[in-house]
């Protein structure tokens, strides 16, 4: 394992009277090859973080830094491409568009990147949800999909770019308890054979129980980061 991701004094507050923070000075490494779960009660933060460590929000204090470069002060056109490049991004409501099928959701981010064309990003899309158990499935629409599909297919989704890292928001709030386990099975494959950092915020805590790393989060703080392997 390498640290990939590392946040220093990372703070979020809103500008409102008075003022509300959000995140409180957060240290925190995110290692390759490591399942890191976020765990908290609900508005401790969890959330925020996340989409502070993924360029979805900008902080107001503190540091970011991918693999040593600083990405805090980047433009909203260069940040927009390190998320594209080196991030995937999995949400508890899979946000497929209903007007395109599960492989066209799929190509989606891999043509806004423009490495392939449009044969290579079909190509690419089908080995993904291959890689799912989804191949039968490309051409169905999300409404024809049960909801673990619907979530396998937004993990091919977050995978399309091969970025280094996945983060997931809750991705399996809406989802039973066997689909729950096979996301969860998904994210630990992703981290311990193909390499990625997988960071899950949950307030499920079978899941933080297999993961590899716990940080618990308590008034916008970070409490707590546990090594469970």
């Amino acid at each position: 394992m390498s640290a990939i991701l590392t946040a220093e004094q990372l703070s979020r507050v809103l500008p409102v009277d008075p003022p509300v923070t959000l995140v409180d000075n957060a240290d925190l490494t995110i290692e390759t090859g490591c399942f890191t779960a976020i765990v908290g009660p609900s508005g401790c933060g969890k959330s925020s973080l996340l989409y502070l460590l993924g360029l979805i929000d900008r902080p107001t204090g503190g540091r970011l830094l991918l693999e040593g470069e600083e990405l805090t002060s980047l433009s909203g056109d260069e940040r927009a491409r390190i998320r594209l490049e080196h991030f995937g991004f999995v949400f508890q409501f899979h946000f497929l568009l209903p007007e395109f099928n599960a492989l066209e959701n799929v190509m989606l981010p891999i043509r806004r990147l423009g490495r392939l064309d449009k044969a290579g990003a079909e190509a690419r899309a089908r080995q993904l949800l291959g890689n799912m158990g989804l191949g039968d499935k490309a051409e169905k629409s999300p409404d024809k999909l049960s909801g673990g599909e619907r979530q396998r297919v937004a993990i091919a989704r977050a995978l399309a770019n091969d970025p280094q890292i996945i983060l997931g928001d809750e991705p399996t709030g809406n989802l039973d308890s066997a689909n729950s386990a096979r996301v969860v099975d998904l994210f630990r494959q992703l981290a311990h054979e193909q390499g990625r950092a997988v960071v899950c915020v949950t307030h499920d805590l079978a899941i933080a129980d297999v993961a590899d790393v716990r940080v618990t989060m308590l008034d916008g703080r970070i409490t707590d980061v546990r090594h469970q392997t």
